[in-house]
């Protein structure tokens, strides 16, 4: 299917907001870069913040989808898989294009927690999570729960630590952290 105006606006306008973040990438800046008219902008969108949102559904769906998509080709079993996680984020930061988290980027910039464009971002870590958790309980982790808030938490911060780039590898610390909740007993959780 051929993608419309509206798709091609929302995929190069997640892009432009990736790069510059949400507040620096003005409608002007939007036009130039995408091609596309302040009129065709609002005929799709009524407000830059309805764009915004649909850059973070887009986004959201792809990096959930090639992330754990990386996770199966990596790793055989869930256990292997929820290991993995961090040998993609590893690909993910030596990427000339990685930028940080774009979630992150969105709810630093609109910080109040009942803004539509925070509970979106928010709403990207929990779906995350969900997976996490999902694969948790196919490994047979006592409290699949509680290792997916913190494997979260683990990934997270390596984002946050490559993107400060203070550490030269975030993933892998992460990983042999993730490794050791992998292996430890439920009770020492």
């Amino acid at each position: 299917m051929r993608p419309t105006k509206r798709d091609e606006l929302v995929c190069k306008a997640m892009d432009i907001f990736y790069r510059n973040g949400f507040q620096a990438s003005g409608m002007d800046l939007l036009v130039a870069e995408t091609g596309i008219s302040k009129t065709s902008i609002y005929k799709h969108f009524t407000t830059k913040e309805e764009l915004i949102l649909a850059t973070l559904k887009l986004r959201d769906e792809h990096i959930r989808g090639w992330l754990f998509g990386r996770m199966r080709e990596l790793g055989s079993t869930p256990r292997e898989q929820l290991i993995a996680m961090f040998d993609a984020l590893g690909e993910w930061f030596s990427e000339p294009t990685f930028r940080g988290c774009m979630f992150a980027k969105a709810t630093s910039e609109y910080q109040d927690a009942d803004h539509p464009i925070n509970r979106q971002a928010a709403r990207h870590v929990e779906k995350l999570t969900e997976g996490l958790c999902d694969l948790a309980e196919q490994a047979g982790m006592p409290d699949p729960a509680t290792l997916a808030r913190q494997l979260t938490l683990l990934k997270e911060g390596a984002v946050v630590l490559a993107t400060l780039g203070h550490t030269s590898s975030p993933a892998q610390d992460a990983r042999a952290m993730a490794v050791c909740l992998l292996s430890e007993p439920a009770a020492a959780r």
